[in-house]
């Protein structure tokens, strides 16, 4: 006949042992309190109940959600999808600071990461991202809201590795996505063309 497994849990281990301990008190050789404890533990397969107890605890705080992720707002992506062209290059500055802010981000992922760049790399790169032709205040920007670190004589410059808020995750998603479909007409049109 084959052996049913019948699983067995307890909420707490130590009102378990003291339980145990008072049925088995009348008994010449009952083991103590804590003893019964590593009992138990040990017939769990934990090599003693301190084991146990902190692997509970780990369990525990891996079980715990982290700290919930703001929601994206996908209405203000909406809206700043409206101040980028076709090609994903800022066409316009925000008026709301909040929505500047995230142009920024943009224009933060799209710096070369873990690379000192000059003054001058670093505005090039701005300038091919930008269209309103005012490239001095995104590196401002940058520098003010940390995304870029430089040297007090402003000649070095270094991207700061942070992660995006989710409203410049998305918003740099729908941009990429945007500008592939456009280099896809593109090219559906040139190849028809060559035909």
């Amino acid at each position: 006949m084959s052996k049913t497994s019948i699983p067995f849990a307890t909420e707490d281990i130590s009102a378990l042992a003291r339980s145990l301990r008072a049925q088995l008190g009348d008994r010449d050789s009952a083991p103590g309190h804590v003893e019964l404890l590593n009992i138990l533990a040990r017939a769990a397969g934990y090599r003693n109940f301190q084991s146990l107890r902190a692997q509970g605890a780990a369990q525990d705080k891996l079980r715990r959600p982290l700290m919930a992720p703001k929601p994206v707002d996908y209405k203000q992506v909406e809206a700043l999808m409206r101040h980028f062209d076709e090609n994903g290059l800022l066409a316009r500055w925000p008026a709301k600071a909040s929505l500047r802010e995230i142009c920024v981000e943009v224009m933060w992922s799209r710096l070369p990461a873990r690379r000192i760049m000059s003054e001058e790399q670093l505005n090039s790169h701005l300038r091919a991202n930008h269209l309103f032709g005012d490239h001095a205040l995104l590196r401002r920007q940058l520098c003010d809201l940390g995304m870029v670190t430089r040297t007090k004589d402003g000649r070095e410059y270094k991207r700061v590795e942070r992660k995006p808020s989710g409203e410049a995750v998305s918003l740099i998603r729908h941009l990429a996505e945007r500008r592939a479909v456009v280099r896809g007409a593109g090219a559906n049109s040139r190849k028809g063309r060559g035909q």
